[in-house]
């Protein structure tokens, strides 16, 4: 069925699908360049408004866990498509929000209805399982895009238009990825014939089952941590004294990211020889290493740019060596090993945006980077644990302790 499937592709579908799922994933990063231009608008400290990133984040991982597993259960079209339209409402009201806590609400939404793009992934896999890997990495390298031109694209869009631009533009993209979607998007029936408390139960299940899994949230809650909690108080510290940079020029040190893309699949490769500790020590490595940079330098931009440039290697870099990790545990699994795994991720986001601005309120600059300095040592921990042992990786070991 899938092979027939496959032939009566459109073949613009997977560039679709990738550029909807960029659309659809960087709504959660717009609001990092933007932050102050946001407290200025709806009068809240610095410490208040950052915290619209770390609900984002929370939103997004709640929806990893909540909504994702639906992806096995239900039709994946219609689910995508509502998500869409609720995420298209939900940036609408964003525009017009004029309250703190009214952008708090919307920007857990936000995070919760962004989930689409992970579901995406997966049914590119289904829709074509001769070119799998290459299908699906279409769709990843959309989300990355995503990820790695919403700060750039906010923080130009603030700049000449103001920040409520940005989320009404971003509206519409939505929209017009939600209306090609339906047009040209397949059916593709669901497989899971049991419950949803029953899929959520199986996917729970795989946390006790499987000690990689275990090591790899863990390490991603980690890394993925320092990364927001570093965008989220880069904001203020560039816009503070005695930097002073605008919305417009603290987003393009996003483009800076894009390397990261590019040099981050490199470790994909090492891990499929089967060098995942040793791809994880140099990708944590290098984390560390930028953080250490910012703290001896804190007002170089040259410095800056080269920790934004490994920071991001860095942590692209552990998350794919992880994808590579768990999905040889359970070839049936991969969605609900995902739903774990991704769930984990965000959560890490939204407390490393939590303590980085918590930090940010009591020290600034140097105690927000002491934070990421000491996340970066508990990550590679977490990798020297992970040393593979007399098992193979992809073996499970519910008796480990981590």
């Amino acid at each position: 069925m899938e092979a027939t499937q496959t032939n009566r592709l459109h073949p613009a579908i997977i560039p679709l699908m990738a550029v909807a799922a960029g659309v659809t994933v960087a709504n959660i990063y717009y609001n990092q360049p933007i932050l102050k231009d946001i407290g200025v608008s709806v009068h809240a400290s610095g410490s208040e408004i950052g915290k619209v990133a770390m609900f984002a984040q929370l939103g997004y991982g709640l929806g990893m866990f909540f909504l994702i597993p639906l992806g096995d259960k239900v039709n994946r079209k219609r689910l995508i498509l509502l998500l869409s339209t609720l995420l298209m409402l939900t940036l609408t009201g964003f525009s017009f929000a004029t309250r703190l806590y009214q952008v708090y609400a919307l920007s857990l939404f936000v995070g919760l209805f962004a989930t689409s793009a992970q579901i995406l992934m997966p049914m590119a896999a289904t829709l074509d399982s001769v070119n799998r890997g290459k299908t699906v990495g279409k769709v990843f390298s959309g989300i990355l895009v995503g990820i790695l031109g919403a700060r750039v694209i906010s923080g130009l869009i603030a700049g000449w238009l103001g920040w409520r631009f940005v989320y009404g533009i971003s509206a519409g993209m939505v929209l017009l990825t939600a209306v090609l979607l339906k047009l040209y998007l397949p059916n593709v029936p669901p497989k899971f014939k049991g419950n949803y408390l029953g899929l959520l139960r199986s996917a729970l299940s795989l946390v006790g089952e499987f000690k990689i899994l275990r090591q790899a949230a863990l390490l991603g809650f980690f890394t993925f941590g320092i990364f927001c909690s570093f965008w989220t108080t880069l904001t203020f510290h560039l816009s503070n004294a005695p930097l002073r940079f605008s919305a417009s020029t603290i987003g393009l040190f996003g483009l800076i990211a894009i390397g990261g893309a590019l040099v981050a699949p490199w470790f994909g490769k090492l891990a499929d020889k089967g060098n995942t500790h040793r791809s994880l020590l140099i990708s944590v490595a290098m984390i560390i290493g930028s953080v250490v940079l910012l703290k001896l330098f804190p007002y170089s931009v040259a410095a800056l740019v080269v920790a934004i440039f490994f920071l991001d290697i860095g942590v692209q870099a552990t998350q794919i060596t992880n994808f590579a990790r768990i999905y040889a545990l359970a070839e049936h699994a991969h969605s609900r090993l995902n739903t774990i795994y991704m769930t984990m991720y965000f959560i890490g986001g939204s407390a490393g945006t939590y303590f980085g601005l918590l930090c940010w309120k009591i020290g600034e600059w140097n105690l927000s980077t002491w934070q990421m300095l000491l996340w970066g040592i508990i990550a590679i921990g977490i990798v020297m644990i992970s040393r593979p042992g007399p098992l193979k990786e992809g073996q499970k070991n519910s008796n480990n302790t981590i």
